[in-house]
């Protein structure tokens, strides 16, 4: 990339007098109904309005690096441009996905070189910034440092995880939240109405609106690129019939990420149920999980682990209904073997509970790291040779079999832990 960057005529970069532009006619109604002021947006509640923290950069100089973390159609480049008109900064937009680190760094140098010649500050967006590895998040860091650039990057990924430290301690990181059903029929009936949107082309009921709503799962530009199908398939415009809706919509794709943070909060979801044996909201969480496309065999160890660590004593053969479960569905396959892992989930959430060996295990474990490690008491050697018989391996040793009191009164910890107790003589049911 070079200094075509800064033409105005090049998309995606350049001195932009007006980022939040009305888009072109014919461009998509997605992008036609992108806001052009705080009071357009939908969703983000706990960020805009009176006196909360993205309305007062809204309302004022911007001052601190952002960092908009969020699922997509949440708003994060709507809002970047938004904070860019606001601010009054020379907006430069970028893509991690279609740029390299080397344009932006010849971004940030003009930008630094510019802010000594006018004082004027450039404001850079960077959707997708997580695609930029942590080594290369390093460039930016003097400049966001002396304040040459002011920094607004876009991701779907957990900063925690995906953006380097010194980054992330030089930008305030803002979480979008997806739109809620009801904000997401504010955003349909809008378009439906707007001239900027469909101008009343179509009609649709309540019930219509909703199941358009429900299938876009809080991305508005799902929504939105959804209700121009339902208007493509409406040749005629006015009511839309149910056919055409039903057309439109197809087969809802359910928003799910196996290796991101939807993976770790819908299985810690999973789980959570099961242990509080809610066994409805069980079935719901692992049905979100199948239809996301979730790794069966995943899904069947941690059941089986679930029948380990939560349910236990209380009834030990919830471990055997995980296994066979985890075996039913290697033998059946996708969907058939799905009722498997579903039958043993709820069989778990029925269940009794009990977390007893799991604590047992635990302490057991911490006395092993922070106590010295005695030898075995001779008594509970092995002794398969002679010499080891003459050097005491074995002897004293009770078989309780044979000697019931043995039980009581053989010892079998080491000296420094007896006494000491992992487990009740008899776990609760409930412990």
């Amino acid at each position: 990339m070079s200094a075509a960057l800064f033409d105005d005529s090049e998309p995606g970069g350049g001195d932009r007098e007006n980022p939040v532009a009305e888009a072109p006619a014919d461009a998509p109604l997605a992008e036609r109904m992108r806001p052009r002021q705080a009071g357009e947006v939908f969703g983000q509640s706990h960020l805009l309005g009176e006196g909360k923290l993205l309305q007062r950069v809204l309302d004022g100089e911007v001052r601190q690096s952002l960092l908009l973390w969020g699922p997509p159609g949440v708003g994060k480049t709507t809002l970047a441009r938004l904070v860019a008109d606001a601010s009054g900064a020379r907006f430069v937009p970028f893509s991690a996905v279609l740029s390299g680190i080397k344009e932006v760094r010849a971004v940030m140098g003009e930008a630094r070189d510019r802010r000594a010649r006018t004082g004027d500050r450039t404001l850079l967006f960077v959707d997708e910034i997580h695609r930029f590895n942590k080594a290369q998040q390093d460039a930016f860091l003097p400049f966001v440092e002396r304040g040459d650039v002011l920094l607004i990057g876009a991701t779907t990924e957990n900063p925690s995880f995906e953006l380097n430290a010194a980054l992330l301690s030089r930008c305030r990181v803002l979480v979008l939240e997806p739109l809620s059903s009801e904000e997401t029929v504010g955003l349909i009936e809008a378009a439906c109405l707007s001239e900027r949107g469909l101008a009343g082309r179509i009609e649709l009921d309540d019930e219509q609106v909703r199941r358009i709503a429900n299938a876009s799962d809080g991305d508005a530009r799902r929504a939105l690129t959804l209700l121009e199908t339902v208007a493509a398939v409406s040749l005629s415009g006015g009511k839309v019939d149910d056919d055409a809706l039903a057309e439109a919509l197809q087969r809802k794709s359910v928003r799910y990420d196996r290796s991101g943070d939807q993976h770790f909060d819908l299985v810690s979801a999973l789980h959570k149920s099961i242990r509080n044996s809610d066994h409805n909201a069980a079935v719901y969480w692992l049905a979100r999980m199948l239809e996301g496309g979730e790794d069966r065999r995943y899904l069947s160890r941690r059941l089986i682990r679930i029948a380990s660590e939560d349910i236990g004593l209380a009834d030990p053969f919830a471990l055997r209904v995980s296994l066979d479960a985890a075996e039913a569905f290697d033998r059946l396959g996708v969907p058939e073997g799905d009722l498997a892992l579903a039958q043993a989930a709820v069989y778990l959430a029925k269940a009794p509970k009990s977390h007893a060996v799991y604590k047992a295990l635990g302490a057991a474990r911490q006395d092993v790291q922070e106590t010295a490690s005695e030898p075995v008491p001779l008594h509970l050697r092995n002794a398969p040779t002679a010499l080891m018989k003459g050097l005491g391996h074995g002897q004293g040793y009770r078989y309780v079999h044979d000697d019931p009191k043995a039980r009581e009164e053989m010892k079998c910890m080491p000296p420094g832990l007896e006494g000491r107790k992992y487990l009740e003589d008899d776990p609760p049911a409930h412990s």
